[in-house]
């Protein structure tokens, strides 16, 4: 999950920018994109319309709602120092927001199209949902920044035992703390905490990728998080960068500029080249873009069939898990049945061991 931003610009604003010509000129309307390397930044904005809560948007955010857990101040949650003393609220939240209780929305399957057509360079994620995984993005095509639900290990440095996604689901769910089966350390879920660096493979690839581009898409995020907000600042001087998200964002900082996070994005000034903003919800852009593309009948087939294959999944997964709990009941009932029987019935089952006389 990222910070996506508050309910912003609706109305003329958002239609003016919608209908800018930096969409169908860069990505072609045709279907025959310009564009062969686009890379993605996503937030949590994408994965709001899936049921999961973005960070900031006031009253709906998770950082308005955590009350319950009572905690110093909300980012508390999400800090290594508070995470290594007082794991319990953590994993309590997490069994609220555990992966594989959500499906992907319109704007995973857009890239899911980009990878499909050969045009994604990389998706880069903030967001630990692995709902980028579930929509079918190649993981040689994914960064996420901020980590992963998706493997665990435990915290002691000596030890670091790995632990995969549904072994840390069989602990979250049986309100338990994780803890390593060897030294019993706790485990935590590889997502960033405050305090911790990212992952290497994030500085590794966007050395590369980031020269390389030739269209950015930003999709759901606020742009607030450094050091993942100061890639769009990156790109080459001439790659246009187009923002979906529900209020402009990344626009130029004076004091991060000087710190060397300055994202510079332009949306307004005379001096505006190539920076586009599509305001509105994060499926509306995407199928919007889509239309242009050619593409709209397709990714909405794909959503159709996707969704429908995870609720199939869903369906035969419950009715497993409720054979198993239907044979371990019976099993137990004959166990029963068994404790009732007469010294007689039970030597009769035993066969020779009763007298064969009358």
């Amino acid at each position: 999950m990222a910070e996506p931003d508050a309910p912003g610009a609706r109305g003329d604003a958002a239609e003016r920018d919608a209908e800018s010509p930096a969409s169908d000129t860069e990505l072609g309307a045709s279907g025959d994109p310009e564009s062969k390397n686009v890379v993605c930044m996503v937030g949590a904005g994408i994965s709001t319309s899936a049921g999961i809560p973005d960070f900031r948007s006031p009253g709906t955010g998770l950082y308005a709602n955590l009350q319950s857990y009572h905690l110093p101040y909300p980012e508390a949650i999400f800090e290594i120092s508070f995470f290594k003393q007082h794991p319990e609220p953590f994993f309590a939240l997490a069994r609220e927001l555990y992966p594989g209780q959500f499906k992907p929305t319109v704007c995973h399957y857009f890239m899911r199209l980009l990878q499909e057509k050969g045009l994604l360079l990389r998706c880069y994620t903030q967001n630990i949902d692995t709902l980028e995984r579930v929509a079918g993005l190649d993981p040689e095509l994914l960064v996420e920044a901020h980590g992963t639900f998706f493997t665990s290990h435990c915290l002691r440095p000596s030890c670091r035992q790995p632990y995969d996604l549904q072994w840390m689901k069989e602990r979250i769910f049986s309100s338990l703390v994780p803890k390593c089966e060897k030294c019993q350390s706790v485990v935590k879920p590889d997502i960033v905490f405050f305090g911790e660096s990212l992952p290497s493979r994030f500085f590794t690839l966007l050395q590369s990728d980031f020269q390389k581009v030739d269209l950015l898409l930003i999709m759901g995020t606020s742009l607030q998080v450094q050091p993942f907000a100061s890639l769009v600042s990156r790109v080459p001087t001439n790659t246009p960068r187009l923002l979906i998200n529900k209020e402009k964002t990344g626009q130029s900082d004076t004091f991060m500029s000087l710190m060397g996070f300055g994202c510079g994005m332009d949306f307004d000034s005379d001096k505006a080249y190539r920076d586009v903003a599509w305001l509105g919800e994060c499926d509306a852009g995407c199928l919007a873009l889509a239309e242009l593309l050619g593409w709209k009948k397709e990714l909405e087939e794909l959503v159709r069939r996707e969704h429908a294959a995870i609720d199939a999944k869903t369906a035969i997964d419950a009715k497993t898990a409720q054979g198993g709990k239907g044979k371990a009941r019976g099993g137990e009932g004959k166990a029963q049945g068994g404790e009732g029987k007469t010294p007689e019935d039970t030597g009769e089952r035993r066969g020779g061991s009763r007298d064969p006389t009358p």
